[in-house]
């Protein structure tokens, strides 16, 4: 093939150069342990010896306060509810698809949502997007997909379609369908 690139290995780094490769990727975005440590993983030998340089490098960045899930969580919960209007769940699950600690995970947004009007971000999600009031049963559950995929609860998405007066008919079916899909299944 003239077009295939043939793989090579690059050499693994010693802790030092390794600091340094980690410093370079922190300057360029923020990132938590996991998301750091995934990536020095490629520059190290398999083992223990590279799991302890790793360990090492993460440590140093730690004591320096370059490193921080903490501030990364609170941060990165903060610049996504300003800016991008998202709702508490679609948030939470992105922070664990990140790999911060499920416990901070929580322990964060529940000081970040505590005095949020989840209908009133909502409402600005709406605005954000620009979408329009749904004329039929197709625009209103497609703008309840939306909603539902900002992180919105169900809840809060039918407050805000009666407030927009959207048709009874048209919640009715959409209230059935996340019913069915909120029930249980049964286990056989």
């Amino acid at each position: 093939m003239a077009f295939a690139k043939k793989f090579r290995m690059k050499e693994p780094l010693g802790e030092t150069a390794l600091y340094d490769y980690a410093v370079n990727a922190l300057a360029r975005k923020m990132r938590t342990v996991a998301e750091l440590k995934r990536l020095m993983r490629t520059r190290v030998e398999a083992g223990a010896h590279g799991d302890a340089k790793m360990n090492a490098v993460v440590a140093r960045l730690q004591e320096q306060k370059y490193l921080s899930d903490a501030r990364y969580a609170a941060d990165y919960t903060r610049m996504r509810q300003e800016n991008e209007k998202f709702g508490k769940r679609r948030v939470q699950q992105d922070l664990i698809r990140h790999g911060v600690e499920k416990g901070l995970v929580v322990k964060t947004l529940d000081t970040a949502y505590e005095d949020v009007n989840e209908a009133e971000l909502a409402r600005r999600f709406i605005a954000r997007k620009r979408l329009k009031q749904p004329a039929n049963e197709k625009e209103t559950a497609r703008a309840m997909r939306m909603l539902v995929r900002a992180g919105f609860s169900t809840g809060t998405v039918f407050k805000v379609l009666r407030a927009w007066h959207v048709d009874d008919e048209a919640l009715a079916a959409l209230e059935h369908l996340s019913d069915e899909n909120d029930e249980p299944e049964d286990a056989d």
